[in-house]
């Protein structure tokens, strides 16, 4: 016999059957009749069905509101069938049933999760219609707060990831700038792995990096976090560039919860005399070059992400700067965006069209805010719109760049 077979109405008189649906999981019929007699004469806005065992109950819980447990069933002992019920729909509200004999039981019921208790032979139906509707209210409360509880463990393990993920650059030199922007794609609350970073070497010379964890969430963050790290320590230790990147590769197939997992990373290093860079790509779209009214790709070898492949080796490309610059490195959510809400991708050459039509907007010089920190909102706000919104995917930008402006005003001070 199933719960659909022992249906029972026990709505208002006169009206309809709508009302919040109640599962009477009890097998005394006696006791049955009793709660729903009940109920009809407090004419309490429910619906009720009843089961006899909890496994005739377990077919229909999906579709209750809450549920009155009887604890003497014949296929539970004790709290048994109340821990089953919070295990598995714990959106359901309980009230335990219990006799005079255990009162304590529902004591012990509602110190397990139980929303309220009842004594069977001590309650009439208008106060079990509202230990029903308090039990209920009861229920979406503790939702509500496990909710608020939840995103508040989210929020605090977005600051911590995002402390990993983005940290401050270490730069000395005045002459240059950073810039750096970062956006969460969708509504997503948890950060992705992509990630960024800019330290100067003792040697003088200033590694950026920009790199991505393909898939979202806190363990692909995790990875990120790992691999910033990892880049961070390398370079602080004056490690030649030729190891940095076999050794992030053997790093993140250690670190890597799952085989497909890869990741992939731009890194440029500009020289001393802050006109040449060198240029390492690992699977990830090349930076871009902005200089006077010209944008312009960086190229290097093609090479594979790190986890894909045996790669021991990403050569580079020597690239000049000139006097006055930008790069610019981002993640693949920057041109990833739709095409006003077409299904075309951005891609990089619109990109570039973008930069060059706001560089005009943006001198060297305006209330002494960097000409790049005023770009990279230009450029962002700009893909959205024409993306319709938030981007899918999470966009990390970092701009590093000189400029006789920036020389000028530290040679004043």
């Amino acid at each position: 016999m199933t719960a659909q077979d022992v249906a029972y109405q026990a709505s208002p008189r006169g009206g309809g059957s709508d009302g919040t649906p109640v599962l009477l999981i009890e097998d005394d019929d006696g006791d049955a009749v009793l709660v729903i007699e009940l109920l009809r004469d407090a004419a309490a806005p429910v619906t009720m069905r009843r089961a006899r065992s909890l496994g005739e109950a377990k077919p229909v819980l999906a579709s209750v509101t809450c549920v009155l447990l009887d604890l003497g069933l014949p296929d539970t002992t004790g709290l048994t069938g109340l821990h089953w019920l919070k295990e598995h729909v714990p959106e359901v509200a309980v009230v335990v049933l219990t006799g005079l004999a255990d009162e304590h039981r529902g004591e012990e019921a509602v110190a397990a999760g139980a929303q309220d208790y009842l004594v069977k032979g001590q309650v009439d139906g208008r106060l079990l219609a509202r230990v029903i509707r308090y039990a209920v209210e009861r229920r979406r409360s503790e939702e509500v707060q496990r909710q608020l509880h939840q995103a508040r463990i989210y929020a605090e393990e977005n600051t911590r990831l995002e402390r990993g993920l983005l940290p401050s650059p270490l730069v000395s030199d005045a002459w240059l700038t950073v810039a750096t922007r970062y956006r969460p794609g969708g509504q997503r609350m948890l950060l992705g792995g992509d990630f960024y970073d800019v330290v100067q070497g003792s040697d003088g010379w200033v590694h950026a990096v920009v790199g991505d964890v393909c898939g979202h969430g806190p363990d692909e963050a995790a990875l990120g976090v790992c691999l910033r790290v990892a880049w961070r320590t390398m370079v602080l230790a004056g490690r030649p560039v030729a190891e940095i990147l076999p050794t992030l590769r053997q790093v993140f197939e250690h670190e890597r919860h799952k085989d497909a997992l890869f990741a992939t990373l731009c890194m440029v290093s500009v020289a001393p005399d802050r006109t040449h860079a060198r240029v390492h790509l690992a699977g990830h779209p090349p930076p871009l070059l902005i200089s006077g009214d010209h944008v312009v790709q960086l190229a290097a070898p093609v090479c594979p992400p790190l986890g894909v492949g045996d790669e021991v080796d990403w050569p580079g490309n020597d690239v000049a700067l000139g006097d006055r610059w930008s790069v610019l490195m981002y993640t693949d959510g920057l041109i990833e965006g739709r095409v006003d809400m077409s299904s075309e991708r951005l891609g990089i050459e619109r990109l570039i069209d973008i930069l060059t039509s706001f560089l005009h907007m943006t001198p060297d010089s305006a209330a002494g805010t960097p000409r790049d920190e005023r770009l990279l909102d230009l450029m962002i706000n700009r893909v959205r719109e024409l993306n319709g919104g938030d981007l899918d995917d999470d966009l990390a930008v970092l701009a590093i760049g000189a400029s006789p402006w920036t020389r000028n005003t530290v040679d004043a001070q």
